[in-house]
Parts: C-alpha cells; sequence; structure tokens
C-alpha cells in the first residue's frame, strides 16, 4: 500500500510502515496530522466535500450539534483571529496551514433545551468523517485542543449555547523541510499507538477480550502521526 501525497502540486510516493493489529481500510492508515502544510489553497469543490461529510455524520436524535467557522488566508482578518487564539506551540506552524476551522459544540438541545452532554462526541465523529473525507481527497487535517476557547468565543462573537472545542488545519501536505527543527523531528517519527489488548475488554476491567483475533501486519503509510 502506498500514498500519493501531493507536495507543491507534485505527486510523491511516500513509503513508511505501520504496525497494524488487524487490516484497516486504506483511508484510515494513510490518514495523518501533519505540521507541514503547503500554501496551495484548497478549491472550493473539496472544501465543500469535506463538510458534506461532516453533516451526515451520526448524532444524538439527529440533532447535528456542530458549528464550524472557517477562514482562509484571503479571510486575513479572521484567520488572524482564530491564529492568534491558538497557544504559541500550535502557532508556529498553524499559521501556514491554508485553512483554519473552528469547531462548535452545541450545548443544549433545540427541542427541549436540555443540556446536550453528548454534543462534544457528535462533533468530533463529524470531525473524524471529515478527515477521512479530506484523506480521499488528498488533503491532510491537524486537530488541535491547544486554543484559547473563551478568546475565541469573544474575538468571533459567538452566541451563547454553543461552545468553542477545537481549532484544525487543512491543506495539503508539503515536506517536512519547511518546519523547523524540532517539528521536523516530529514530523518523521514513526507513528505509533497503544495495543489493542490495553484498552479491549471482556468480562472486567483490564482483561484483554478474547473476542479479539489480533495478527501483526506492517502496511505502508506515511509516518506521521
Amino acid at each position: 500500500m502506498t500514498l500519493q501525497i501531493q507536495f507543491n502540486k507534485t505527486d510523491v510516493v511516500v513509503p513508511a510502515r505501520l504496525d497494524a493489529q488487524a487490516q484497516i481500510h486504506e483511508l484510515l492508515a494513510n490518514r495523518r496530522s501533519p505540521r507541514a502544510f503547503s500554501q496551495q489553497p484548497v478549491e472550493s469543490e473539496k472544501l465543500t466535500s469535506l463538510f458534506e461529510a461532516a453533516r451526515w455524520s451520526p448524532s444524538s436524535a439527529n440533532e447535528q450539534p456542530w458549528r464550524f467557522i472557517v477562514a482562509t488566508k484571503d479571510d486575513s482578518g479572521v484567520f488572524s483571529l482564530l491564529v492568534n487564539s491558538l497557544m504559541e506551540g500550535n502557532r508556529r506552524w498553524a499559521e501556514r496551514a491554508p485553512l483554519l476551522v473552528l469547531g462548535l459544540a452545541q450545548t443544549t438541545y433545540s427541542r427541549n433545551g436540555r443540556p446536550y452532554e453528548h454534543s462534544w462526541y457528535d462533533l468530533g465523529q463529524s470531525v473524524a468523517l471529515l478527515s477521512i473525507q479530506a484523506t480521499a481527497l488528498g488533503l491532510v487535517v491537524h486537530q488541535m485542543g491547544g486554543f484559547d476557547a473563551d478568546k475565541a468565543r469573544q474575538i468571533l462573537m459567538i452566541p451563547e449555547g454553543f461552545e468553542p472545542v477545537i481549532v484544525f488545519a487543512v491543506g495539503y501536505p508539503d515536506q517536512p523541510a519547511t518546519l523547523t527543527e524540532d517539528f521536523k523531528n516530529r514530523e518523521q517519527a514513526p507513528r505509533s499507538r497503544k495495543l489493542l489488548q490495553s484498552f479491549v475488554f471482556t468480562e472486567e476491567w483490564g482483561k484483554p477480550s478474547s473476542h479479539l483475533q489480533i495478527q501483526n501486519s506492517l502496511l505502508t503509510q506515511p509516518s506521521t502521526n
């Protein structure tokens, strides 16, 4: 399995290894969260496709609690506001991305005003589907919890009833060499995840599930987390 990664409109095949315990879909294996973004803008039709994927995410009572504020480099005021809401470590690389998005969750059910305790979960599902659609389109998404939600609420005039939850960068990937040395090392580090046995249980807490059929499989895919 190989991934066609577009670097500044030039296709490059990047082989790597994913230490999988079972076979997974190519789109999942190829999904990654790089920090090196090309300056190439994201086409309007692809951007629309991302949010169409998010639109069809499941949600409690079909409430669809997600809201998104999108900013491209052309939206210089909003883009700068989102950049300035990021923590310094994220700001250093995210300001190069062509597109930033603030994801928000509705805090109450619209039909009865009761607290919507699963809205963050439902927002997360929508962004997950968006991220997989991005992979299918040759784009990458990097999600960031490191931002000042109160600052975002104030500067973007977010109304009551909606909670800023996540900022994510979207774009085409670029060469890790465009990053500073510390980020470049993290960009090129192998991906790793906890073993299935450490979080899938049966019968009692901490007892690895007997229902899993685990195998060791090396899948070819990019090395970024």
